[in-house]
């Protein structure tokens, strides 16, 4: 009796291991389509579909292809953000490293994006990056506003570009970025040396305050 009993035992802790490490390796193997918040999905080679994952429990992913988010707040927040609009600055927001960051290989394409993200392409955005650390490198449009706290590439927004660490070109009506590398174009443009309308520039290393 003990002898079965333990036969029992010991082929269930096997089931049970196998069946994790089929999850584990299902979790590993590309999806064509896939969805966030999602704990069984790590790779994307076509679309996926973002809500918004809360950051205790966010599970990054890596896409070549899509990225679509759905988050209807966006739609709400440009107006409200119109009186408010500052850079993003480390003691408003939490520094993610990049292995905990979602990548997106291709195209961002979002009402809202409220999940750390790095894309590696377009990204196009209607209330652009809220609530979340940001990195861009490739071209970044909306038809409000960009905010980021890297942008590698071009940065272009009606109202305004607004970032952390830039280098590149922003184009809109108004440009502030502390850490910036490359060209401004707009109304009123301010980076950390100096501040003009219409165009100004910088390409030399900046001493930047962190606290900012």
């Amino acid at each position: 009796m003990k002898t079965r009993i333990l036969l029992t035992a010991v082929l269930l802790v096997n089931s049970l291991a196998y069946v994790s490490d089929n999850l584990k390796a299902d979790s590993l193997k590309p999806r064509l389509i896939a969805a966030s918040p999602s704990k069984n999905v790590k790779n994307v080679n076509g679309v996926l579909f973002k809500y918004y994952d809360e950051e205790d429990h966010f599970k990054p992913k890596k896409v070549n292809g899509l990225g679509m988010g759905f988050n209807v707040v966006g739609i709400f927040l440009p107006p409200l953000m119109l009186f408010t609009l500052q850079p993003p600055a480390n003691h408003d927001y939490v520094i993610v490293p990049r292995e905990k960051m979602n990548t997106i290989n291709g195209l961002q394409l979002s009402i809202i994006n409220m999940e750390p993200t790095v894309t590696n392409g377009l990204e196009i955005n209607i209330s652009s990056n809220v609530n979340t650390y940001a990195v861009t490198n490739g071209m970044s449009v909306s038809p409000f506003f960009n905010l980021h706290h890297e942008m590698k590439g071009v940065s272009v927004a009606p109202l305004a570009n607004i970032g952390q660490k830039c280098r590149g070109i922003q184009i809109g009506l108004y440009n502030q970025c502390k850490d910036f590398r490359g060209i401004q174009i707009g109304g009123w443009n301010e980076n950390g040396r100096r501040k003009l309308p219409l165009i100004n520039w910088n390409f030399k290393k900046q001493k930047v305050n962190k606290a900012l």
